[in-house]
């Protein structure tokens, strides 16, 4: 225990009064993702009867609100427990990037669906409460007097007071989002206007609506995670985030994020480059080579910045088995690239040559996987936390243990770790 769960990340309690070791309370929790309980009351109980919690926290039981206090001060820390558990798998020979895969998948947030409230009903709820709240004290000073406080409020007043500030929450979220696709929208009108004025020629296509900075009256947010979002799936919508990971051969996680777009679009660049950032960490002399990924990430902006310096990327132009279908169907090009030939269709015949086919055919055995591991697996479908930062610790964490599964089962770094 010493050996491997002593780790060079800062974990610590604000306060000074507590018993709990920090280091045995790191050990609990990822030895409890890993098997995929997380729930801090189940974690509680198993600490009293189960015997491998019984050894981890030497026969101490720390109660559900410390375990739960505990993982939520030191949030911040899991990004380099993450990086940390990552140079132990490296120093086992477990990671060899050469050729990574990059998805995305929608995990629930801890908010249900039936939460979300029309931007409408939101402001006239806030509205309410504030009239409530200023008759209350207007009431109040008549009663007791200005200077005077009175009695404590009730209980239902107080979580009425909480309920304002989600709302609030919500209302100031669905303002920006509206202000946000204003600013766009208004972009693209400067860009056509630009366009006509240097050619003397309308730009194809249909015209942009004028921007309106105001939320519409239909704008919906959840009032229990303001952050998080609808977003679709295979088997329907779920209030969630999307969360990514850029996974190794070998289905070593090396770079996690979580987002609120439903969308993977903007996600590409953004992990690509924290993998390399945490590939020169843990290892300098392991630089990835090529990048896979499915036609979630495609775009011909995205096309565009690829860093001719950086790693091949491979992104498939249609859903996957359209892919597959045009792989096999199509035959390999010949002869030399057309010149006028766009991003796109360049990524297309890249993707039917001989070398791109037996490459992409990597992408699916590579990342999909993981989250089968994780959410068939493990059970891990929704987010304890709420709200972006607290589910990006989470999700932090979540990899973390998938990488130390891994590397117990490869029977190459922990035992031997533990045994020096």
């Amino acid at each position: 225990q010493d050996s491997f769960f002593r780790l060079t990340v800062p974990f610590k309690w604000v306060t000074p009064i507590d018993l709990f070791e920090p280091s045995m309370m790191v050990a609990l929790l990822l030895y409890a993702y890993s098997l995929g309980i997380r729930s801090s009351r189940e974690i509680e109980q198993l600490c009293e009867r189960d015997i491998g919690f019984k050894v981890i926290a030497a026969n101490q039981v720390p109660d559900h609100t410390t375990l739960c206090r505990f993982r939520k001060e030191n949030g911040k820390s899991m990004e380099g427990l993450f990086i940390d558990v990552l140079k132990r798998s490296s120093e086992a020979g477990l990671i060899k990037v050469g050729v990574v895969a990059l998805d995305g998948s929608k995990i629930k947030a801890n908010a249900s669906l039936e939460a979300n409230r029309t931007y409408e009903h939101i402001e006239n709820e806030v509205k309410k409460m504030l009239v409530e709240a200023e008759s209350k004290d207007t009431e109040e000073d008549r009663l007791y007097g200005a200077d005077n406080r009175g009695d404590e409020l009730p209980i239902d007043l107080q979580d009425r007071t909480s309920r304002k500030a989600r709302l609030a929450a919500c209302k100031k979220r669905l303002e920006e989002k509206a202000a946000d696709e204003a600013a766009k929208l208004q972009a693209k009108i400067e860009k056509r206007r630009a366009h006509r004025a240097e050619t003397g020629t309308k730009k194809r296509g249909r015209k942009p609506q004028e921007p309106d900075p105001e939320p519409e009256a239909s704008a919906k947010a959840n009032v229990t995670d303001p952050e998080s979002r609808i977003m679709k799936t295979r088997s329907g919508y779920v209030q969630g985030y999307n969360s990514q990971a850029v996974v190794t051969e070998d289905q070593i996680i090396i770079a996690s994020e979580v987002t609120d777009q439903e969308n993977d679009i903007n996600q590409l660049h953004p992990m690509v480059k924290k993998a390399q950032e945490n590939m020169t960490e843990i290892d300098k002399e392991q630089k990835i080579s090529t990048v896979l990924l499915d036609a979630g990430y495609v775009s011909e902006d995205n096309l565009a910045h690829i860093d001719p310096d950086g790693p091949e990327h491979l992104i498939a132009t249609q859903k996957d088995w359209k892919q597959r279908q045009a792989l096999s169907d199509a035959p390999p090009p010949r002869g030399r690239i057309p010149k006028d030939m766009t991003l796109r269709q360049r990524m297309e015949r890249k993707l039917r040559t001989k070398r791109g086919r037996e490459l992409y055919k990597k992408r699916g055995q590579t990342v999909e996987p993981v989250f089968g591991q994780i959410k068939d697996c493990r059970g891990i479908r929704k987010f304890m936390r709420r709200g972006l930062e607290a589910c990006a610790q989470e999700w932090k964490l979540i990899c973390a243990t998938h990488n130390i599964l891994k590397l117990w089962r490869s029977g190459k770094g922990i035992a031997a770790q533990m045994a020096t």
